[in-house]
């Protein structure tokens, strides 16, 4: 099944984060509500946390950054991230690995 936070897309799929800056490491913590919360190291200034995230869903998920966007919520905690060339299903069992 599924998780309410990921829906498969045309080309890919979409991520709801919720995303905590300034973390001691960066990690996947689980579910919270209808978003995954991830912690990332970089504070949130200039992007910094932005970029971090995307680096690090890309070497997470072994594709190019320019494979993962952030749609909506640039300067927001919470956010919708676009993977192009990962289905839901794949997405998950990535993470599982991880």
């Amino acid at each position: 099944m599924i998780p309410a936070y990921l829906k498969d897309c045309a080309n890919g799929c979409t991520l709801s984060v919720r995303l905590q800056p300034r973390a001691s490491r960066n990690e996947i913590c689980g579910e919270m509500g209808d978003a995954l919360k991830i912690k990332v190291t970089a504070p949130p200034v200039d992007s910094a946390a932005n970029s971090l995230l995307v680096e690090y869903m890309a070497n997470l998920l072994h594709i190019s950054k320019g494979s993962v966007q952030i749609l909506k919520g640039h300067t927001s905690r919470n956010k919708i991230l676009q993977i192009s060339g990962v289905s839901a299903s794949e997405f998950l069992n990535k993470i599982k690995k991880s």
